[in-house]
C-alpha cells in the first residue's frame, strides 16, 4: 500500500458492515487511526479484535446526535485529532412500491429510513465540525446511483439519496475553504444493507445470485460489484492528493451515466 492516508484520523458510521468495512480495512492498510459508529455489538467486536490500536469501536445510532457526539469525542480522545469523517450508515426500502404500501407503513417507513440516511448525515457532520475545522480537514459521504437516477430502490431510499446530493453541495459551498466535501456514488453491491422492517410485508427478498444478474444487466460494464471495487475513490478523496476537489461525486456505479436507450 502507498499508505497515503499515514497520520490521518478518520471518522466512519457505518463502518463494521458492507462498503464501510471494506473502507475501514483499506484505510487502516493506507496509515490511517479509524474510529468506527456502528449498532451490532458483535460486528464491532470482531473489528476491534482484528486490528487493536489501530481502531477504536462506538456503539451508537447514528439518528441520535449524542451518539455522534460520543463517537467524535471518542475518536479525538484516543487519536488526538480528526481529519475525515464519512457518512456511510444506511439502510434501504428493498425496492417497495409506492402503491402498495399502506399510509401506516408509509409514514413508518419515512421515519425510519430518513432519519438514519439524511438526519443521520446532518448530525454526523455537524458533531464532526468544529474538530475538522480544526486541521482542514473533509467530509465524504456515501452516496448512491440513487442520488440522480430512479429505481435504485424504492421512493424512501431515492429521497434520501437525492437528500444528500443537495446537502453535500450545500455544505461544500458552505464551508470552503477550509473543509473540503465530496461523495461516491456506489452502484449496485452486494452487501448486507438492510430492508427496514416497517417494509418487510411489501418487499420480496432475493439471493445474492438473483441480485447479482440483475445489477449486472443494469450498468454497461456488467459488474456485480462487491464494496472493495469502491474503496480507492474514498482513498483518493480523503487524501491530500484530492485538496483540489470539493463539492465533487466520484460515480464508482459501471457506467450508468452512459446506459443509454
Amino acid at each position: 500500500m502507498s499508505m497515503v492516508l499515514k497520520d490521518k484520523v478518520v471518522l466512519i458510521t457505518g463502518g463494521a458492515s458492507g462498503i464501510g468495512e471494506a473502507v475501514t480495512r483499506r484505510f487502516i492498510q493506507e496509515g490511517a487511526k479509524v474510529g468506527i459508529i456502528g449498532r451490532s455489538k458483535e460486528k464491532l467486536e470482531k473489528m476491534k479484535k482484528e486490528f487493536g490500536e489501530h481502531i477504536l469501536t462506538c456503539q451508537g445510532d447514528v439518528s441520535k446526535y449524542e451518539d455522534n457526539e460520543r463517537a467524535v469525542q471518542a475518536t479525538v480522545e484516543q487519536f488526538g485529532k480528526l481529519d475525515v469523517f464519512i457518512a456511510n450508515a444506511g439502510v434501504f426500502d428493498g425496492f417497495a412500491k409506492f402503491a402498495d404500501v399502506t399510509p401506516e407503513a408509509v409514514s413508518e417507513a419515512y421515519d425510519y429510513l430518513l432519519n438514519i440516511n439524511l438526519k443521520g448525515t446532518f448530525f454526523g457532520v455537524k458533531a464532526a465540525l468544529e474538530e475538522l475545522k480544526k486541521t482542514s480537514g473533509n467530509i465524504i459521504f456515501s452516496m448512491s446511483g440513487a442520488s440522480f437516477y430512479p429505481d435504485g430502490g424504492g421512493v424512501w431510499y431515492t429521497a434520501s439519496k437525492h437528500g444528500q446530493l443537495g446537502l453535500m453541495r450545500q455544505l461544500a459551498f458552505e464551508l470552503a475553504p477550509h473543509i473540503r466535501v465530496n461523495a461516491v456514488a456506489p452502484g449496485g453491491t452486494l452487501t448486507e444493507l438492510s430492508v427496514i422492517p416497517p417494509l418487510h410485508p411489501f418487499v420480496k427478498i432475493v439471493d445474492n445470485e438473483t441480485k447479482a444478474k440483475s445489477i449486472k444487466k443494469r450498468n454497461p460494464l456488467q459488474l456485480a460489484q462487491m464494496p472493495e471495487d469502491h474503496v480507492a475513490a474514498y482513498v483518493l478523496l480523503a487524501s491530500d492528493e484530492a485538496r483540489a476537489i470539493t463539492g465533487e461525486v466520484i460515480s464508482s456505479d459501471g457506467g450508468l451515466a452512459v446506459r443509454g436507450l
